[in-house]
């Protein structure tokens, strides 16, 4: 029986200048042919991984950090922010003088224009910088927020706001997600859908928020450029993206 590849997308399939590697691309299309299950678990949104999504053909995904489930093109899961939690987010990053970019399935929006942090953080996804609509979030659901602050001032969040959950995920920026919000309870969906256990998971990945799918899944694998307290939590170290590591690793679990 085939196993389910749960695959982060950044700094994992995607190499550090966001480009798919063609060792990655090679290896995810064997994986498929020898029965695999193949999925993409990232913290990006479903309009940012369209185009891998087309050009791997793949149709099972876990977006926004566990919020927002697809299988095999159908909507299995979504959890978006309650909206009076992110009125009281808000209006506490606007007294701090901090934006945030507010994410649904379609788009993102910023609360601020014109802000550098929010250039620095969106443009190293790739992405322009969002249109602006500081109410956003009170019409529409929104799965994640990424609030632009340092790694200190996001303490201050976590004191406030225990209802929620704050993720960094890059130097100017954090992910805001419900309390308890994961990889891997997005993984769990997935997998009780499709009558297979976590046993039956091998997950890559690099990132903070990649540390409960890896341990979660049978197999979690990080990746040679994944932080240290990543790569803590992993049962095999694969070697550096740039370097092939997803294929090499793929290869040497057999999977290919």
């Amino acid at each position: 029986m085939g196993k389910i590849l749960f695959i982060d997308v950044d700094g994992t399939l995607y190499d550090t200048n966001k480009s798919l590697p063609e060792s990655a691309k090679t290896a995810i299309w064997k994986a498929k042919h020898n029965g695999h299950l193949v999925a993409i678990s990232t913290g990006r949104a479903p309009f940012m991984i369209e185009p891998v999504l087309k050009e791997l053909e793949i149709d099972s995904y876990v977006c926004f950090n566990g919020q927002y489930v697809v299988l095999k093109g159908e909507v299995i899961h979504t959890g978006a922010i309650e909206k009076e939690y992110l009125g009281e987010v808000t209006r506490f990053a606007g007294e701090q003088s901090h934006p945030l970019v507010y994410l649904d399935e379609k788009k993102m929006v910023s609360s601020i224009e014109e802000h550098p942090d929010v250039e620095t953080g969106i443009s190293s996804l790739k992405f322009p910088y969002p249109e602006v609509d500081e109410t956003y979030f009170e019409n529409h659901p929104v799965f994640q927020t990424l609030i632009f602050c340092t790694a200190e001032e996001q303490l201050q969040y976590e004191r406030s706001f225990p209802h929620l959950k704050f993720v960094r995920w890059h130097p100017v920026s954090c992910d805001v997600l419900p309390e308890g919000g994961s990889k891997a309870k997005g993984m769990q969906v997935l997998l009780d859908r499709v009558g297979m256990s976590m046993d039956d998971a091998i997950a890559f990945g690099d990132g903070l928020n990649d540390v409960e799918m890896l341990d979660a899944a049978g197999i979690g694998v990080a990746m040679g450029n994944a932080l240290p307290e990543v790569k803590e939590r992993a049962d095999y170290i694969a070697e550096h993206v740039n370097a092939g590591g997803l294929a090499k690793a793929m290869h040497e679990l057999k999977l290919i």
